[in-house]
């Protein structure tokens, strides 16, 4: 039996970026550098450990914004023609490149993967990868977990609770439509929690969540065991909290990993660095420089004096971090495991996003990760939350503490004094939508399509997304467009249907952009009596 136990858990989101207004979006290639630098690359470290007969677990959150784009035949076809046009350009590098050899080895490599992105998307996988991830949760390697339906910040809707729990219920709804079951767990969006969404999550039979670390710690009475172990609200919700130190060898932009000298250097990409005239035709169409995925370089240092990417250097060091990482898991573990009278639990939540997307090796430390906990220990083992219930379902009763993973811990990232114009507009079409719930039971034809619209705009609108990136201040205008936008269309659909005037033809047309949650249904905004 082991001592204990780490739960490697990633959270997989990107807001609803679908635009078929437009021939090319800009912001759509969020998902295409996502499926080819993070989603496809974990499949392979999935598939590869399957292979051959290594024992993992592991667990990741698939949001419903994010499921509904990688199963939109549009935004499949558009990935198609993004490899297309990568290949095309890998290809002219490698002829460019042809005397600078420790760049062509490189313009080769990219070659080869945009390939095998191609392969596993279209051959393996006929332009739908979420099946490859139901794939490994369904032969028990991979625990999928749901989200809020569209990101939502549950913390800062709890003055209409039927808004959170329309968030709740939709992404449950979707979770079970792609996955074929109902989620065990939830990844709160940006870990926000409060006390008031408990009963929600309950109702839709969740069993669990992830908290930031102080979300745990200071619950009330403080939990014996810290976030070693989960504990249990009254109500009968659990919560696993993140652990520092694990978080803070990956995390830490001074401390962690992917700030090694020898990995890939995200900022410097050949759509910057080449001449202009020869990388237009592969950067956005009105002529914005753009990163293409094709990076030359290592980090190096922190000067601007970079030096060429060794790929064998790099994966190097990514067996040494693996090893590293366990190291010090296995530390832990020993030290805890002889002051609890259960296993200790050592909870590893992180951005997917960072694993190969910003960390080009994140998925290959990952692979190397579980086979030397596999072979070189015998301490610990992994798990997913869901096992651990399972084995050890006694748990500390605490009042589990408000909290997000947010800059100081709770609202503040999301109010403040750059996005907080959005809550008044956000709380009224909340209100509303409740307000047409309740007035329209039975609602059919096309009075129903446009209730059913009219939630599909308020929950686009309530995208935790946009509050992040007004703060972040980049790509505010689109945050701002887009919050806009969706009020908008809510708020003529609201007047519309109250009016008894609805406008046909630009229904089907905010049909045709907004379409996300074909099956969902307005009466779950409906008060409870």
């Amino acid at each position: 039996m082991p001592k204990g136990y780490i739960s490697l858990i990633l959270h997989a989101h990107l807001p609803y970026v679908r635009h078929p207004e437009h021939d090319s979006f800009l912001e759509e290639r969020w998902l295409f550098e996502a499926i080819s630098e993070t989603y496809i690359p974990l499949i392979d470290t999935y598939q590869s450990l399957v292979d051959d007969n290594i024992d993992f677990r592991i667990t990741m959150s698939l949001t419903p914004t994010l499921v509904s784009m990688l199963v939109d035949p549009l935004l499949q076809e558009r990935y198609r023609n993004y490899l297309k046009t990568l290949i095309d350009l890998c290809e002219k590098e490698i002829k460019r490149t042809e005397y600078q050899p420790e760049f062509n080895r490189l313009a080769h490599m990219y070659n080869e993967k945009y390939k095998h992105d191609s392969y596993i998307f279209n051959d393996k996988y006929n332009g739908n990868i979420v099946q490859a991830f139901k794939y490994f949760q369904d032969i028990g390697k991979l625990e999928i977990i749901t989200c809020t339906a569209t990101h939502g910040y549950l913390p800062l809707m709890t003055v209409n609770p039927e808004a959170v729990k329309a968030q709740i219920a939709v992404g449950v709804q979707t979770y079970e439509k792609h996955f074929g079951r109902r989620p065990r767990g939830i990844w709160l969006a940006e870990c926000a929690y409060v006390p008031e969404v408990e009963k929600y999550l309950l109702d839709e039979g969740l069993q669990y969540f992830i908290t930031e670390t102080h979300g745990v710690t200071y619950a009330e009475p403080r939990p014996v065991y810290g976030t070693f172990a989960p504990i249990v609200s009254p109500n009968g919700l659990v919560a696993f909290g993140r652990d520092l130190e694990s978080s803070r060898q990956v995390w830490s932009a001074d401390e962690g990993y992917p700030g090694d000298c020898d990995y890939r250097e995200f900022y410097r990409d050949i759509g910057y660095d080449l001449d202009f005239d020869y990388i237009k035709p592969y950067i956005n169409k009105d002529g914005i420089r753009l990163h293409t995925g094709i990076k030359y370089y290592r980090i190096t240092g922190k000067n601007q004096d970079k030096q060429p990417y060794n790929p064998d250097w790099a994966r190097e060091k990514a067996a040494s971090h693996a090893g590293n990482f366990m190291f010090n898991r296995e530390q832990q573990i020993n030290y805890l495991a002889d002051r609890m009278d259960k296993p200790p639990i050592i909870v590893c939540p992180y951005d997917a996003e960072l694993f190969g997307h910003w960390w080009y090796e994140g998925p290959l430390w990952i692979n190397y990760l579980f086979r030397k906990v596999a072979y070189d220990q015998d301490a610990f083992k992994s798990i997913t939350p869901s096992e651990y219930l399972d084995k050890h379902p006694f748990m500390q009763v605490c009042s589990i503490c408000e909290s997000s993973w947010g800059h100081k811990g709770y609202n503040e990232v999301w109010l403040n004094g750059t996005n907080d114009w959005i809550y008044k507009h956000l709380h009224k079409a909340a209100e509303r939508m409740i307000e047409l719930a309740n007035d329209y039971p039975s609602a059919g034809g096309i009075l129903e399509e446009s209730l059913n619209q009219a939630g599909r705009e308020l929950l686009l609108a309530q995208s935790s997304d946009w509050a992040f990136i007004m703060k972040t201040g980049t790509m505010v205008e689109y945050a701002n467009k887009r919050t806009v936008e969706h009020v908008g269309r809510f708020t003529k659909l609201y007047y519309d249907i109250k009016e008894n005037n609805i406008d046909i033809e630009w229904l089907r047309e905010i049909q045709s952009k907004d379409n996300i949650f074909p099956d969902i249904n307005y009466r779950v905004y409906k008060s409870e009596l």
